[in-house]
């Protein structure tokens, strides 16, 4: 294989740039495409993306990166060119999401452990030759005053290390996710249990991929930051970021090549300011940027309606949303740019 991990993983971490996650899979789409009225078809999904890695301002300037789903990875554009060939020419890097969801972890009532490690080799096979050069797993972790359990930390940080080395044994960068969900029932923890859990979850986490041997300057790891429930907000962005910071030098090495946050039920602009917040931080052992979904396209599928009128609204609205990101990236953003 000609390309190094450690170089394809430093592209992804390109100063300024970070990743859109555009691998929803097809039933979330249909959230997304119901709350604008749109038919969730293929002919659609594939419109409503094609118009996004043609947004030449965005793809060439603030995106490194973008995760796929199976579908948009094999997908071509309306003129017959492969959806990962537009991210290749704009400079991007092509990713695919390779879980199969989170499922009920048997015996752990209201926890869950992420399923896919079956056939996992044989199919990272594919998407390497498919043009893909990185993957995602995403583990899901639910919080409460009782909850994480050992055992569900455990399990999941086990599968997302198999996960990891499988992919690198492929020539493929993996995206470590572990996300404690902010937005999860009940949705009332505090920023302190927050940052509690963040901890337990990623030194497990670390912990099981120096077992399997996984070669951390050649992996991003995608966490949450640390942030109270979405029933119980009031920490501040520079108390995020500050938090978020100290949790992550607690227990990410130095070594492995990148952070990039996910949003996780944060407002548009409240990610890009606790980014921007993290970065201005400055001295910090690893790049952070973002790996948003939502954040990035929220404003552009509204602007885009389903309608070919309107590509070139929701494209300048996706242009936005990444120099705004861009600028987070770099600590630069701030609310008069935003306004502007």
């Amino acid at each position: 294989m000609s390309e190094r991990l450690e170089d394809i993983a430093a592209k992804m971490m390109a100063p300024g740039k970070g990743l859109l996650a555009a691998d929803e899979s097809t039933g979330t789409i249909k959230k997304r495409f119901d709350s604008i009225g749109v038919e969730n078809s293929e002919d659609n999904r594939r419109a409503y993306r094609e118009m996004l890695f043609r947004t030449d301002a965005a793809m060439r300037d603030h995106i490194s990166g973008v995760i796929l789903f199976e579908e948009t990875l094999y997908q071509k554009a309306a003129d017959g060119t492969h959806l990962a060939e537009l991210i290749s020419a704009a400079g991007a890097v092509p990713g695919i999401k390779v879980d199969k969801g989170a499922k009920a972890l048997a015996g752990y009532h209201g926890e869950t452990v992420t399923e896919g490690l079956d056939g996992l080799r044989e199919r990272l096979d594919t998407y390497y030759d498919a043009g893909a050069r990185f993957a995602k797993w995403r583990a899901v972790i639910a919080i409460s005053d009782t909850l994480p359990t050992r055992y569900a930390i455990h399990a999941n940080a086990h599968a997302l290390a198999r996960y990891a080395v499988l992919c690198q044994e492929q020539g493929i960068v993996p995206i470590v996710e572990p996300e404690i969900l902010m937005d999860g029932a009940p949705g009332d923890h505090s920023i302190d249990r927050c940052a509690q859990v963040t901890e337990a979850v990623l030194t497990e986490v670390f912990a099981e991929l120096h077992e399997a041997r996984c070669l951390l300057e050649g992996m991003v790891l995608k966490p949450n930051m640390v942030i109270d429930g979405q029933n119980a907000r009031k920490a501040s962005v520079d108390e995020v970021a500050e938090k978020t910071v100290t949790a992550l030098k607690r227990t990410v090495p130095g070594a492995v090549a990148g952070i990039a946050f996910l949003s996780g039920g944060q407002s548009d602009e409240e990610a890009t300011a606790h980014l921007s917040a993290m970065n201005a931080m400055g001295d910090l052992p690893w790049p952070l940027t973002f790996s948003y979904g939502r954040a990035l396209q929220a404003a552009a599928l509204a602007a885009w309606g389903g309608k070919a009128e309107n590509v070139g609204a929701g494209q300048q609205a996706f242009a936005h949303r990444a120099r705004m990101n861009g600028l987070a990236a770099s600590g630069q953003w701030s609310r008069e740019q935003e306004a502007a």
